[in-house]
């Protein structure tokens, strides 16, 4: 009887098409960032690497010079204390070469530990600095698991590459490159045999070497999708278990892992099976050397070289003392080339994770063509502005006029006004259609409607967590086009449905919305939200270390410190996304006390499903795909018995 897995292995799998991605540029790319990151110890590396391979060439020629001194000493007749004293000075020349040749492998190799996570430091911190400047849209249309693959597995491909791939490659190039030019030194008939099993070695590796890289390629892929469903379940684990998903998860992570596991095989198998071939074709080509050179010494064949040619005697005949240095330099050369082989794959994966990462850091960042900024600034009784560097409670948007080079100040009070304003997530689905909102200082605007409707995403446009496809927003009088983003976040602040609490204490947390912030504002926010009570009760009061996003308070809790973190940042305007949504009723009588008296002055928008949160808003704004339908005050809907009307009186649900 077959099992479900046994039929899942004998279904066709799919075929990788093309040919390997080794993208060069994207390599050279690499390298250019990687001497960029090390512009002195790479050279000298890469001098050390330079020096050990022709220190590794060399003992053929001291092989060949001993050899041709025996050679010459028993058909000369000479004694032993004779040529003792010609062979000790080469044995003593090779032994120099080889100290030197550790000394300098031990100091590139140190070098190559320090360049490389130097490098790959420099490398996460620039990709960590992009990601922070990218748009919100990157983040909703990437999974955050995939991301996360990019700073470990892409990563680690990149370490490969640069400690194990690029020295192995320099030194195993620069072998067969001299080890080749010593092979045409002495004997050019030889060496081409050498060629001809080399062309053969190459087929193979390129066969098989070839289907390795494509199959560790898409291993690469499968990896970030497998680590992205790991977390997507992580964090939806309660979800899981409400369900009883928990075995429809097992079976969707085992087609996701399946997948992973088929690449890999396949993977590993080509380049398991491509080393023992190519090291055959070398033992053979070592054979076949043997045998040609052991025949054309016999026979005593012309032996056209180099060295004959530059020693003017002609083609020559082949000896001894060339045959058998001739063979050690064959496994070499070989050897070698299994070396170059074997890097193929490393490479491959290097460049597919390499273009992973530029892909991350070769985003376009967030667009901001703002010039319009924050200041503190002192008002005089006339209503004068001066900008100043102490912090005076009071903020205007400086305005530097590149017309005529001059700069107005104007105070910062929270009006917000959007003017016949259309949106669009994806280019041909509108999602808000000519939307109009005046908010005045001071003023509390609310919004409902169903999920969905396009409350959130008017207050996205507010931020600019995304622009508009057309009409104005303007803030004070100042399109938001032409304030910089981040003094147009700093005066605004948020608490979101969601909340996201970092880990640290819960004093870290609240002094998140203002990092200069003392305890003794932090404390006076928590209290203005109606966290102080429960804090104070957590075993170590504001010093108790949250992680896992807080997961060791409640929802609730959660949602208090962020009410808390925002009320620490004094925004003159507010934005809040369903602010009380994970509250009790209880625990939201306490915290709507402390919302209001932090609305108090400030401009606020509020976004709810309970509509008893919002009947005292000044505004009330009824939103139903994407269009407003209605607007005023709680008692000015309840009379006009319209949607308000039959949501707020349970007429029918506001889903």
């Amino acid at each position: 009887m077959k099992t479900e897995k046994n039929v899942q292995n004998e279904m066709p799998q799919e075929k990788p098409k093309g040919r390997p991605g080794l993208d060069f540029k994207i390599l050279a790319r690499v390298f250019r960032m990687l001497v960029k990151s090390a512009p002195v110890m790479v050279p000298v590396i890469v001098a050390c690497i330079i020096f050990c391979s022709i220190c590794a060439v060399m003992p053929a020629v001291f092989q060949q010079k001993v050899i041709a001194i025996i050679e010459e000493a028993l058909d000369n007749g000479w004694t032993w204390e004779y040529s003792k004293s010609l062979i000790i000075p080469v044995v003593l020349l090779l032994i120099s070469f080889y100290v030197l040749n550790i000394v300098s492998q031990t100091a590139y190799r140190l070098m190559i530990a320090t360049v490389t996570q130097g490098f790959l430091a420099k490398t996460r911190k620039e990709m960590f600095e992009k990601m922070q400047n990218l748009p919100i849209s990157y983040f909703d249309t990437h999974k955050h698991g995939d991301i996360m693959s990019t700073y470990t597995n892409d990563i680690d491909t990149l370490r490969e590459l640069v400690s194990q791939a690029f020295p192995q490659l320099l030194t195993s190039g620069m072998i067969v490159v001299g080890v080749f030019c010593i092979m045409l030194y002495y004997s050019i008939w030889l060496a081409l045999i050498v060629v001809a099993g080399v062309l053969a070695m190459l087929a193979v590796s390129g066969k098989l070497g070839g289907g390795s890289a494509k199959y560790f390629i898409r291993a690469q892929k499968s990896m970030g999708k497998t680590e992205g469903f790991i977390q997507e379940m992580m964090n939806g684990q309660k979800v899981v278990k409400v369900f009883t998903h928990e075995k429809a998860c097992v079976q969707d992570f085992d087609k996701i892992n399946d997948a992973l596991y088929e690449d890999n095989y396949r993977a590993h198998a080509y380049a398991n099976t491509l080393g023992p071939i190519i090291m055959n074709i070398g033992n053979l080509l070592y054979v076949i050397t043997a045998t040609v050179g052991g025949v054309l010494l016999l026979a005593k064949v012309p032996n056209p070289s180099i060295q004959s040619l530059l020693n003017g005697v002609g083609l020559g005949v082949l000896t001894i003392d060339i045959v058998i240095p001739f063979l050690n330099m064959t496994k070499q050369f070989t050897g070698n080339v299994n070396q170059l082989a074997q890097q193929v794959n490393t490479i491959a994966m290097a460049s597919a994770g390499a273009k992973r990462v530029f892909e991350l850091m070769d985003t376009v960042p967030e667009a901001d063509d703002g010039y319009v900024t924050l200041v503190n600034c002192e008002i005089a009784a006339d209503g004068t502005i001066t900008e100043t560097d102490k912090h005076t409670g009071h903020w205007a948007w400086k305005h530097p006029h590149q017309a005529d080079g001059t700069v107005t100040y104007t105070e910062l009070k929270g009006d917000v006004r959007l003017t016949d304003v259309d949106f669009e997530y994806v280019p041909g689905k509108q999602v808000l259609y000519d939307v109009s909102v005046y908010a005045e200082p001071g003023q509390k605007v609310a919004f409902v409607g169903a999920t969905g409707a396009g409350k959130t995403t008017i207050t996205n446009l507010i931020n600019r967590f995304y622009d508009i496809a057309d009409g104005k927003i303007r803030y004070d009088g100042i399109n938001v086009n032409k304030i910089k983003k981040s003094d147009l976040r700093r005066s605004l602040g948020i608490v979101l449905q969601d909340t996201n609490l970092f880990t640290g204490s819960v004093m870290d947390n609240i002094r998140y919305g203002k990092l200069d912030a003392t305890d003794e504002e932090c404390i006076a926010a928590a209290k203005l939200a109606g966290a102080d009570d429960f804090i104070t009760r957590l075993p170590g009061g504001y010093n108790t270390e949250l992680s896992n996003n807080g997961a060791n308070l409640s929802q609730g809790q959660r949602q208090l410190i962020a009410i808390a973190r925002c009320a620490v940042a004094d925004p003159p305007v507010m934005i809040l996304d369903e602010a009380t949504s994970s509250i009790d009723t209880r625990t939201e009588a306490i915290v709507q006390r402390g919302m209001d008296k932090l609305m108090e002055g400030r401009t606020t928008f509020v976004i709810a499903h309970r509509l008893s949160t919002v009947r005292n808003s000044d505004v009330i704004m009824v939103l139903d795909h994407g269009h407003i339908i209605e607007r005023g005050n709680h008692e000015k809907l309840i009379a006009e018995k319209g949607t308000y009307y039959r949501l707020y009186t349970g007429a029918f649900e506001l889903e």
